[in-house]
């Protein structure tokens, strides 16, 4: 464990702990950068004209958890969760607060554990028609899923680095 209490990926091992070791790190930061914050506090943007906040942030990778380890990996029929597709999760909805979002979260991560769960990095997940058209691919290996999560997470934790350090000056970890 870091200082902070994220796991720490292990500096020695096979592919798929190495993977998995580096996505549960970025998904620890980004509960990280949440923890002490009110809903008022997660609603607050970097800066005009971007409307990115903390609650999107996490709505959106809950979105990215489900699209990605259950409906393109386990190829199961589930609903976006926060409505239209085209909004990914970010915007704002009156009354859902930054406890909810991290529930709705922290269950999305670990039906997406559940999902690859004794798979091999060559299985391959089926993407839905549009984006198997827009790839020109049908799917994608789950090694190429968990690649792509942990690039997704470290993005968003440099943008939700730069959000917590607006809302309080927090900075670091």
């Amino acid at each position: 464990m870091t200082p902070e209490s994220r796991p720490m990926p292990p500096l020695s091992a096979d592919e798929r702990a190495t993977l998995e070791g580096w996505l549960d790190f970025h998904r620890a930061t980004l509960e990280l950068k949440c923890v002490g914050l009110d809903d008022q506090q997660a609603r607050t943007a970097a800066a005009e004209p971007s409307t990115m906040t903390l609650l999107g942030l996490v709505q959106h990778l809950a979105e990215m958890e489900r699209f990605w380890f259950q409906r393109v990996f386990a190829v199961r029929d589930v609903p976006s969760l926060y409505g239209d597709d085209s909004d990914e999760g970010f915007e704002l909805v009156p009354g859902r607060g930054l406890d909810e979002a991290l529930t709705t979260w922290r269950a999305e991560v670990e039906e997406a554990r559940k999902a690859i769960a004794g798979a091999e990095l060559d299985a391959l997940g089926r993407f839905p028609s549009e984006e198997a058209e827009a790839v020109g691919a049908p799917g994608a290996s789950l090694r190429w899923i968990l690649v792509h999560m942990i690039e997704e997470y470290a993005r968003h934790n440099g943008h939700a680095d730069l959000l917590r350090e607006r809302v309080d000056g927090t900075t670091g970890a």
